[in-house]
């Protein structure tokens, strides 16, 4: 064989190699679980992407939803301490703080224990890995709720499936330091709509919604979020602005927090928040979040 044939074959060997490597996709990335106390999954590379700092406000700051702070910050300890807790699904009205109570929770929970508990969020397109992303968390020494936020299924969507699968735990069972905690404006997680036309359409229409509906079930513990009354969003709007010290009188702050409310057409935690932000931006204070 010549060394001209020998290049030749070189160079296809090489560029087979270069196309499997590509078809293989990129290495698994390596997980680093004390680089932070929350993460981001992404699937594409089997990763764990630390959140060095991340978006919550204090547990005390939470207000208005008491009974299921308590509840949820009970279920949390108790997973920290080794001891049996529930899967929890957090629904009701929007912006009262249920993604919020969650992370709040955590971080509480954890430096009350000083239990090395992590916090994975898992991204709403990204639950049909969930099977791929236990297989990896259940060899770890750490305690972990996997979150999921604003979690809801449109209709044909078969991701749920992926995420009963996990919740049942399916033949090999749910990672024993594995917990979820997911938020959602459905207490179904489905459309009203969607389910009332698969009931009037199917054969059988209390078999049609049985399946997807029962994906709720699966949480032990059901806590609701409820539009907030005009007290409690005006606590809210007072315990901002003491945590954050801002100077301004309060019956003033109050008429303004109310008429910046009626402007939105609703009263809720992230309408508060959205106000003390604005009133923050107007005295020129920076608002140092924990």
């Amino acid at each position: 064989m010549t060394e001209d044939q020998n290049k030749l074959i070189l160079a296809e060997v090489r560029r087979l190699a270069d196309a499997l490597e590509r078809l293989a996709g990129p290495a698994p990335a390596a997980n680093d679980w004390k680089a932070a106390d929350c993460f981001v999954w992404a699937p594409a590379r089997l990763y764990l992407q630390p959140v060095e700092r991340p978006n919550r406000v204090a547990l005390a700051l939470i207000r208005g939803v008491d009974h299921v702070r308590d509840i949820l910050h009970e279920n949390t300890l108790r997973f920290a301490e080794g001891f049996a807790a529930n899967n929890v699904l957090l629904w009701g009205a929007r912006g009262m703080g249920k993604s919020s109570l969650v992370k709040a929770v955590h971080e509480d929970v954890r430096r009350a224990t000083g239990v090395s508990l992590k916090l994975v969020e898992v991204h709403r397109e990204d639950i049909s890995s969930l099977p791929v992303l236990l297989d990896i968390l259940k060899n770890t020494p750490h305690r972990i709720i996997v979150f999921c936020d604003d979690l809801s299924f449109d209709h044909d969507d078969t991701a749920y499936k992926s995420l009963k699968a996990a919740l049942d735990g399916g033949v090999e069972g749910r990672p024993d330091n594995v917990l979820f905690y997911a938020t959602s404006n459905r207490r179904h997680l489905l459309p009203r709509n969607m389910m009332e036309n698969e009931q009037s359409t199917a054969i059988n229409p209390s078999e049609a919604v049985e399946e997807k509906v029962s994906l709720s079930d699966r949480f032990g513990l059901w806590l609701g979020f409820h539009k907030c009354s005009q007290e409690d969003y005006l606590q809210m709007i007072d315990g901002y602005a003491d945590h954050f010290k801002l100077p301004l009188d309060r019956a003033q702050m109050h008429h303004e927090a109310l008429e910046w409310a009626t402007t939105r057409g609703a009263r809720s935690g992230r309408v508060a928040w959205q106000y003390i932000q604005d009133l923050a931006g107007r005295q020129r204070i920076v608002l140092e979040r924990d």
